[in-house]
């Protein structure tokens, strides 16, 4: 059997509005308008305080979505008392970021990303997500009708491991078992691609560049050329 395994934001899907420093805005701009606050001040202050910024550390505690959120709203709080918004209001507003955050409507698909997973499915390939993401990814997945196309789905938000962390990646070669070829797609370097290589899977970088890339493609259509030249010589074998 051929496995790809798919990250997700960035790579196959994206919310629209922004991610987290655009939701923040969107909540303190409503707000506290007369703040005037901007994208670029808020984001100083969300570099740090994710699960995803320290993926060295599993957080098997934070496998429920109401221990998960209850751990993030301190990072959204102190950016928000940061840019002016009082302690007392910041912790009441930052209260609303996860329903604006994983609100469906808000959720894109990129245009090439069915039609790819349909091509390479049809060409044996078979399909699982491994991201960082929300307890709520799962929703939004179905949402988004990409269920059908996969086999299986690995969030951090319930395994309690984030990539690169080796553990993330070793839980979907357990899962996937023996097979003839098992490839990464992502769109972040770090996370994706040397993560995985780091447990001897090959990675392909895709919608950005890197100069230690090995493959890269700036759009998905060039996914499959990748694929084919390299499955004869078993480059992407998972033995």
């Amino acid at each position: 059997m051929r496995y790809l395994i798919w990250d997700f934001d960035g790579t196959l899907g994206y919310r629209e509005g922004g991610m987290w420093t655009g939701t923040l805005l969107e909540i303190v701009t409503e707000a506290c308008p007369e703040l005037g606050v901007t994208a670029e001040q808020l984001k100083r202050h969300l570099q740090v305080g994710y699960p995803w910024h320290t993926p060295e550390r599993p957080h098997p505690e934070l496998t429920t979505a109401e221990a998960w959120w209850d751990a993030l709203m301190p990072v959204l709080q102190q950016a928000l008392c940061a840019v002016g918004v009082p302690e007392e209001r910041a912790g009441l507003l930052v209260r609303q970021f996860p329903a604006r955050y994983t609100e469906l409507s808000r959720w894109r698909l990129y245009p090439d990303s069915l039609p790819m997973l349909a091509t390479l499915s049809a060409a044996g390939w078979q399909h699982l997500l491994l991201s960082n993401h929300v307890p709520e990814l799962p929703a939004i997945i179905d949402h988004l009708a990409l269920r059908p196309h996969l086999i299986a789905l690995f969030n951090s938000a319930q395994t309690g491991y984030e990539k690169p962390h080796p553990q993330a990646f070793r839980l979907v070669l357990d899962y996937i078992g023996p097979a003839e070829s098992v490839w990464m797609i992502g769109d972040n370097y770090t996370a994706d691609v040397r993560g995985v290589e780091a447990v001897g899977i090959p990675g392909i970088l895709v919608r950005k560049t890197h100069p230690e890339a090995s493959y890269a493609c700036a759009e998905l259509s060039a996914l499959a050329p990748i694929l084919t030249r390299n499955l004869a010589g078993d480059r992407g074998g998972a033995g």
